[in-house]
This record gives C-alpha cells, structure tokens and sequence, in this order.
C-alpha cells in the first residue's frame, strides 16, 4: 500500500514537472526548424510564475462561472492525472475510479467550462473563440470517445492500464488495421485538441483566434491556472498517445521503475515533439473553415476502425 502511494505520487510529481518542460522544448525546438533561437526550454516555468505573482483580472458584470472556469479546468485535468497511464504503466490508486469513457468526459467537461468562462466575459474576441470552439468540439469529442470504444473492444477491457499492457504485449493486435486506424484519429485529434494544427493567422488574430480566444479576458493567477492546465492537458493526451497508441513498450514497474519512468516518458515525449515539428513545417496552414473537414476525417476513421473490428480486424 504505502509503495502504490509513493507510485500514485511520483506519477502526479511527474506530469507537473514535465508539463511545461514539453511544451518549451516543443517551442525551441519549433523555433529552431525555422532558423530562430527561440525561448528558453525553461520558459514555460518563467511564465507560469510570473502569472502567478500577478493580481487577478476582474470583468464588471461577469458572474462566478468567470471567476471559478480557471481553477475548475486546473483541478479536473490535474484530477484525471492521477488515473490515466502517464507516467507508470500499472493502476494508481485511484485509477479504479475512473475507466475510457470517464477519462473523455472529464476532458470533455474541462473544455465545456472554459467555454462557459469566455462567454461569461463579455468580450466579443473571447466569445467567439468560445463559440469556434464548441462547434469544432462537436466533432472532435465525439471522435475521442468513439477511438476510446475501439482500443477497448479491441482489448476486451476500458481500463487504460490493462489495455496498455495488452497492446505492448501483442504485436498483432498492434499492427492490426482497426489499432492503426485508431491511433491515426487520435493523432488527429491531439494535434486538434492542443492547438498544434496550423490555421490562417494563428495567435492572437482575430481571424485564427480558438484557444487564445476563450482566455483572452484572464490575467493574473486565473491565467496561471489555464495555461498550467493547457500544458497538463497536451502533456496527458501526448501520453496517452505513446503509452496506449503509438509506443507502448519500456516502461518499467515497481518504486524505482517509477522514478526511472519519468526520464522515459521525457524521451518518448523528443520523439513526439520531433513528428510534430516535422508535420508543422511540412503542411501549409489551412483555412479556418477547414478544421471541420479535418475532424470529420478523424471521425470517420475512428468508425471505420468499430467497422473494421467486427469485420475480423484486419491483422496485417
């Protein structure tokens, strides 16, 4: 008992640690490719601190869903940390708490909140990234709890630990076509889900304003708790993409194996970074009304691969 809680510990000690680490290199690294020096890879970390020194910014008129949205994001994604295979690859010990389905709905929930708090702003800059997106949402949730269904039937089980095991284990299931057309659909959707897809005039634009937008009324310790938590939600489905999808093998048991499994889980991660890069530089940006038809392509993979399934599989 006392070693699953010392695991359950290093685990969350793990992402909050390596959350903003990936996302600075990710950003150096970007920079890099494109002939810059680039921000510190510890710039994330100067950020969040600065944030947190800041007074909160305050909107006349706006109710408690403004003022709350920010930390009840933090503390849903921080939440869902301690039961999902980020770091160690065995149940945590609140991981009986929560299985596939429950893992979508709180990422699910953790956007819908945020959603909320950029309409209760009042700015028309931050509603109408609330507004862009819930209706990209519409498909990308959809597409994250169908390839959820597909990697658990498949296994016969909707605990990610279990599945994870399985998948490292059975090279055919992996190599199946209904596992590679689900790892596909969520690549797609990770790309989605933490703002990696280029659009037209990304940043603070109007015209390619989606993530930016729902936080562009926050400031202060408000904005400390949505940029941590956007860090630990790229960080968290990054890992779920290697761990049940894409790479699931070399993660180590036990106290120690734990500890080991964090400079692991930061090489998996240079791997990540590297593709996404790549992918970034290689594709044009694409037009804003195009995201729909991007979600609607992950979309029909994640079904074709149900399909494919009750078809035999297809193992290659």
């Amino acid at each position: 008992m006392n070693d699953l809680v010392w695991e359950t510990a290093i685990q969350i000690f793990g992402v909050l640690l390596l959350a903003p680490l990936v996302a600075g290199i990710y950003e150096n690294f970007k920079a890099k490719t494109e002939f810059r020096k680039g921000p510190s890879i510890f710039q994330p970390y100067y950020d969040l601190a600065k944030y947190l020194r800041k007074e909160n910014t305050r909107i006349y008129g706006s109710t408690l869903t403004y003022s709350w949205a920010p930390v009840l994001y933090f503390s849903i994604l921080f939440t869902i940390a301690f039961v999902i295979p980020v770091i160690i690859p065995f149940p945590t010990l609140f991981a009986p708490m929560v299985d596939f389905l429950g893992g979508a709905m709180l990422f699910t929930l953790s956007s819908v909140l945020l959603i909320m708090g950029a309409n209760d702003s009042g700015n028309n800059l931050a509603m109408m990234g609330a507004s862009r997106s819930a209706s990209f949402s519409a498909l990308a949730e959809p597409t994250l709890i169908l390839v959820f269904f597909a990697v658990a039937i498949e296994t016969g089980t909707n605990n990610p630990y279990v599945t994870a095991q399985y998948v490292g284990s059975n090279p055919s299931l992996f190599l199946s076509l209904t596992h590679l057309l689900s790892s596909i659909a969520f690549f797609m959707i990770f790309i989605f889900e933490t703002g990696k897809l280029p659009v037209e005039s990304s940043g603070l634009a109007e015209m390619g304003m989606i993530d930016e937008g729902r936080i562009y009324e926050y400031g202060g310790r408000n904005l400390f708790f949505l940029k941590y938590g956007a860090y630990i939600k790229q960080f968290l489905l990054g890992s779920v993409l290697l761990n049940l999808f894409i790479f699931p093998w070399f993660m180590q048991t036990g106290l120690f194996g734990s500890i080991v499994d964090i400079p692991i889980m930061l090489g998996k991660w240079l791997i990540l970074i590297f593709i996404i890069v790549m992918i970034e530089q290689v594709l044009a940006k694409v037009r804003l009304f195009k995201i729909a038809d991007y979600l609607a392509i992950s979309f029909v993979m994640s079904i074709l691969a149900l399909i494919l399934y009750n078809l035999g599989g297809f193992y290659i």
